[in-house]
């Protein structure tokens, strides 16, 4: 359980670091970029009002030409305007310039530099000239592109005349970047160490009594009734299941006291009678003409019944005892049955029909399968008003491989509480206590069918009445 439960927990921190780095990764690598695209939009807007009082002639014919500005010659403001782009470029070592709607340039550093004619830089310098400034570049990730391009328009008199453009590397902004996720990555490895550490002392805390409920557990399995758990280590939880378990021990021995000593007194009582009764079934068959078809069955149900008391004894001696399970066909099995109680339910007034097909093959132990549908069809008998019906149906199920045999009946059915302890031994519903039997039936019957790989469940049946299921698998359980 350690080896399962370790790399869990492991998963699922490692899992919730990750959850919180990445977004911490993308963030950290957004606010970088977003800081530098800021810096470039001052830059930007800057050198645009810079550019606003130049007033050049355009040389692209139908361009309107800006209105002249009388604060000094057009060719100084135009000299101090590419004076500040060199001293910008020498600086920052980013393209700056400023160009006319045609995208030829006004000023520009360094000298050789030219407007980019596809890309993100015209694509950024489109949107310029719309009277906008470009949208924000895409998130640029380490290894991705070395530029990153940033335009504004310049606005004179409502019209765009020339557009500010830079172009920026992106080296340092990825070195940083990448300084950033290093940290994160450090401070991430360090986490998962202390949280493998911590999950391996929570792993020992919590695993702990598990292993010593585990060795008490085999203990009682193995015939030592006397093993108990110490309920002094653990989380809460565990305590409370070590105090528990317990307490069922203490309980499962003294039952099996009273089963032992029931046991003792059910084969003095039953096998007398039982073989005094077949030897007479013997007996009368001398008088009876061979082949006879009633005496052949009783015969059969004679024999079904001390099977049925060696099933029990078997099971009081033996819990665990190995089912002899083989090949079976349900459909007939279940069909026999109805047909072995139908004489019953005529005369209690009630419908007893078998649905469902005429062959389905399924793995059970013929012997226990029969007396548990013995005992639910009894049941089901016992409980139904005449009038009303009870139907044994058989289903295959493909996509679970296995093989259903239901049997529900229009009786008064049992509450949700009752549902709850069906089948225990010797557990009767108060409602029913005028009912005989001995509240061993359906124990008996679960317990058989366990040994097999079936399985016994009990659900309401709508409007009224209780829905018995037998699951049984198709193939056998060691397969």
């Amino acid at each position: 359980m350690r080896s399962r439960l370790l790399p869990l927990l492991i998963v699922l921190m490692a899992a919730v670091l990750l959850a919180l780095g990445f977004p911490l990764a993308v963030s950290t690598a957004a606010r970088e970029q977003q800081q530098v695209i800021v810096d470039r939009i001052d830059d930007t807007t800057r050198f645009a009002a810079l550019a606003q009082s130049v007033t050049v002639r355009p040389d692209t014919p139908g361009t309107p030409e800006p209105p002249t500005i009388p604060d000094a010659p057009a060719d100084e403001r135009l000299t101090t305007l590419q004076d500040d782009l060199n001293r910008y470029y020498e600086v920052y070592g980013i393209r700056v310039g400023v160009f006319r709607r045609d995208g030829s340039p006004l000023a520009q550093a360094p000298g050789d530099w030219r407007l980019p004619t596809e890309g993100e830089g015209a694509q950024a310098f489109a949107e310029a000239l719309a009277g906008r400034r470009s949208h924000d570049p895409s998130q640029v990730w380490p290894g991705q592109r070395d530029r990153l391009t940033v335009a504004s328009p310049v606005v004179r008199d409502g019209d765009v005349v020339y557009v500010v453009v830079t172009d920026s590397p992106t080296g340092p902004m990825r070195k940083r970047i990448l300084h950033s996720w290093f940290l994160i990555a450090a401070g991430e490895a360090a986490a998962m160490l202390v949280a493998v550490a911590a999950a391996i002392r929570l792993t020992r805390w919590v695993l702990r009594p598990v292993g010593v409920l585990d060795a008490a557990a085999h203990g009682i399995a193995t015939g030592r009734m006397n093993s108990r758990v110490a309920a002094d280590s653990g989380p809460p939880e565990l305590r409370r299941l070590a105090r528990s378990f317990n307490e069922m021990a203490d309980n499962v021995e003294d039952v099996l006291e009273q089963q032992r000593a029931f046991v003792a007194d059910a084969s003095h009582q039953l096998r007398n009678p039982l073989a005094a009764l077949l030897l007479r079934i013997e007996l009368l068959a001398l008088d009876l003409p061979d082949g006879h078809q009633e005496i052949a069955s009783v015969r059969t149900e004679g024999k079904r019944l001390a099977q049925v008391l060696d099933d029990l004894l078997d099971l009081a001696t033996a819990e665990h005892a190995t089912a002899q399970t083989s090949r079976t066909d349900i459909a007939e099995l279940a069909a026999d049955r109805v047909g072995a109680w139908l004489t019953l339910a005529e005369r209690k007034g009630v419908g007893l029909e078998y649905a469902g097909p005429k062959a389905a093959t399924g793995w059970a132990d013929p012997i226990a399968l029969s007396s548990a549908l013995d005992a639910v069809v009894d049941n089901a008998l016992k409980f139904t008003p005449a009038g009303a019906e009870v139907t044994v149906a058989v289903a295959v199920v493909p996509e679970a491989e296995t093989v259903t045999v239901t049997v529900t009946d229009g009786g008064p059915g049992l509450t949700e509480e009752e549902l709850t302890r069906v089948g225990d031994r010797f557990w009767r519903s108060n409602r029913h206590q005028n009912v005989s039997g001995s509240g061993l039936g359906l124990s008996i019957s679960r317990a058989l069918l366990a040994a097999g790989g079936a399985t016994l469940s009990f659900a309401p049946h709508e409007p009224t009445g209780l829905r018995v299921t037998i699951t049984l698998p198709r193939t056998a359980p060691s397969e």
